[in-house]
C-alpha cells in the first residue's frame, strides 16, 4: 500500500469534485441570469427552462473535459516517445563519443611508441 499514492489520488479526486461542483454552481447562476431575462415566464416555465439550461451547459462542460482530458492523454503519449527517443540518441552519443575517444587515446599510444 503506498499511502504517499493514496494521497495524491485522493486529493486530486477531491480538487476534481470541488472544480466540478463549482461549475455546476456556475451553470445555474448563468440559468438564474438567462430567465431574468425572460420576465413573461410563469414559475414553472422558470424552473423548466433553468433545469434545461443547467443540463446543456453541463453536458457542453462534461464534453469539452473529455476532450480535453484525451488530449492529454495523446500529448503524454507523444511526449514518452519523444523523450525515448532523445534519450536513445543521447546514449549513443555519448557511446560514440566514448568510442571515438578511446580511439584517438590509442591513436596517440600507438604514434608514441
Amino acid at each position: 500500500m503506498e499511502p504517499e499514492g493514496d494521497s495524491d489520488r485522493g486529493l486530486a479526486q477531491l480538487e476534481g469534485y470541488l472544480l466540478w461542483s463549482a461549475e455546476v454552481t456556475e451553470a445555474r447562476r448563468q440559468a438564474g441570469l438567462f430567465t431574468e431575462q425572460l420576465p413573461w415566464l410563469t414559475t414553472a416555465q422558470r424552473e423548466d427552462v433553468e433545469r434545461v439550461y443547467t443540463a446543456e451547459r453541463l453536458a457542453a462542460s462534461r464534453a469539452m473535459l473529455v476532450r480535453i482530458a484525451d488530449r492529454a492523454t495523446a500529448l503524454r503519449g507523444e511526449y514518452t516517445e519523444r523523450y525515448r527517443r532523445l534519450r536513445t540518441r543521447c546514449a549513443a552519443a555519448a557511446v560514440l563519443a566514448a568510442g571515438a575517444a578511446s580511439g584517438a587515446c590509442a591513436a596517440v599510444t600507438f604514434l608514441v611508441r
